[in-house]
């Protein structure tokens, strides 16, 4: 059963490419290169110079006012209080469904928000790094429900976003292999007080609505600046899922150290018609109870058609 994502509820403003296009600040070039770019892109997505000149360089002018007005403000609080405050990273959060392209839009932002004319410190990380072990997964019974909430250690992401937000010095945020599907023993990306924090991750959005029993515990979103969800139709997500399982068929697939290697000789159509089940049971189940419930809680959607291009924006009002 397919998910239509393509009611938005208020309060967001709609806005075509062209139109969203025009409101980008005369001081944000486009530095970039074609070579450059490819580097951003994902396995298996697409990506276009005039994407970012149209979506992704208003995009960041809106982050850069955003970061001013953050700054400004602790300088009101510390006029106020009448002694300096050390300052907190701005965090930007990126959500939405598996092959949906978050990775896409968090490496192009990253490097978009290095340019910045005040220069500042920006670090990226997924929540990939915060999932279980495998072996934990599998002794708990949880291995098919990766992803979902469930299969994070929760308390050590919240415990890093707030040693983050308290200006605490190189933090360890262990690292996850997309290759052996698992968590790298003793292996860990160090921020260091980082200005802008990019996190990307299915699950940035959440809250107490969804987890009431959890109503007292702390959640991603709590510590978020300014979230972002990248959207499409449900039809969109498990082909692009579908058509990345088969490239890495022929790819990746053939490691003997890859978690899928047993699917490396299959033919097309049975590797398709295995990852079409992968999908139906754990992708579709945590898009629709998980992911996309969240969606309308972000500050801005972002719209993909069918050829990965974003063909609408919606900026909360």
């Amino acid at each position: 059963m397919n998910v239509d994502s393509s009611e938005i509820a208020a309060p967001f403003v709609k806005f075509d490419p062209n139109t969203w296009a025009s409101f980008k600040h005369e001081d944000e070039k486009l530095t970039i290169t074609e070579n450059e770019l490819q580097k951003f892109m994902a396995f298996n997505d697409k990506l276009s110079l005039e994407d970012v000149k149209k979506i992704y360089l208003p995009l960041s002018s809106l982050l850069r006012m955003y970061f001013i007005s953050r700054h400004d403000r602790l300088s009101v609080i510390q006029k106020f209080l009448g002694f300096p405050m050390d300052s907190v990273p701005f965090i930007i959060s990126i959500s939405g469904s598996v092959s949906v392209g978050k990775t896409t839009t968090a490496k192009l932002l990253f490097e978009l928000i290095k340019q910045w004319p005040c220069k500042p410190k920006v670090s990226l990380i997924t929540t990939d790094g915060f999932l279980y072990p495998n072996a934990y997964l599998e002794e708990k019974m949880l291995l098919g429900k990766k992803g979902f909430p469930v299969s994070y250690d929760s308390k050590r992401l919240i415990s890093f976003l707030l040693d983050l937000k308290e200006g605490k010095p190189n933090l360890k945020v262990p690292v996850y292999s997309h290759l052996t599907y698992d968590i790298v023993p003793d292996s860990y990306t160090i921020v260091d007080r980082p200005n802008v924090l990019i996190i990307e991750g299915v699950n940035v959005l959440q809250d107490a609505t969804e987890y009431p029993e959890f109503r007292k515990r702390a959640f991603i979103s709590d510590y978020i600046d300014y979230s972002i969800y990248v959207d499409a139709e449900e039809k969109y997500l498990m082909k692009w899922y579908i058509d990345r399982f088969l490239k890495l068929k022929d790819e990746a697939f053939h490691d003997p150290n890859c978690y899928f290697h047993k699917y490396a000789n299959l033919p097309d159509e049975n590797a398709a018609s295995i990852a079409k089940l992968i999908w139906e049971a754990v992708n579709h189940s945590n898009l629709v109870e998980n992911i996309l419930p969240c969606r309308n809680r972000a500050n801005l959607i972002l719209k993909k058609g069918k050829d990965h291009h974003i063909e609408e924006v919606y900026l909360r009002k």
